[in-house]
């Protein structure tokens, strides 16, 4: 794999980050539960149940990667290099790359009905320190710092290739939570 700037990738990642925190305060946070709760018209989650599904995902993610990067020396590289498995993953999950439908894993799963004005409160603060994460990133060496999978813990990727893959796992539900704004969607 080759290396990228370290700088232009966290850069184009906080802009996504960004998006998804003005999409979540524009178009989720002042929503009643009826119609956030409201399943997809096409089969599938709710918005609230695609939000709750990324929060668990931050939920496991970010308190590890706030500890590892916090703890880890300044970096004294600007570069940092994909590996295999992260660059997969990531293509897995990128809803321009990764057509495929994917199901759940079990700890992963929302229930049908939600708190939805907690569930969006909680998705906004999640994307707000992931942006704090990514900014902290830029000081650190992201090659260095691995951090377990969540569905198989005794891997362990870099928390650069974590950045990449949890992004556009919230850009894939994201859109999926949009889709259902509209019956007939511009999404």
């Amino acid at each position: 794999m080759k290396t990228i700037s370290k700088k232009e990738l966290l850069e184009k990642l906080d802009d996504v980050v960004e998006q998804h925190i003005a999409d979540a305060v524009a178009l989720f946070q002042n929503r009643d539960s009826e119609f956030l709760n409201r399943p997809s018209a096409i089969g599938g989650w709710s918005i609230v149940q695609c939000l709750d599904h990324l929060n668990s995902y931050g939920h496991y993610y970010l308190p590890r990667m706030r500890d590892k990067l916090r703890s880890a020396p300044p970096a004294e590289t600007e570069g940092f290099t994909s590996t295999w498995m992260g660059a997969y993953f990531t293509k897995m999950m990128d809803p321009e790359t990764g057509k495929r439908k994917y199901k759940a894993f079990k700890g992963h799963i929302p229930p049908s009905q939600l708190d939805s004005a907690s569930v969006v409160s909680e998705f906004i603060r999640q994307q707000e320190e992931l942006l704090y994460l990514l900014r902290d990133g830029l000081h650190k060496d992201l090659d260095a710092i691995r951090i377990p999978v969540s569905i198989l813990p005794f891997i362990r990727m870099k928390v650069g290739d974590v950045f990449q893959f949890l992004i556009a796992h919230n850009e894939r539900h994201m859109q999926q939570a949009k889709r259902n704004l509209v019956p007939e969607s511009i999404y």
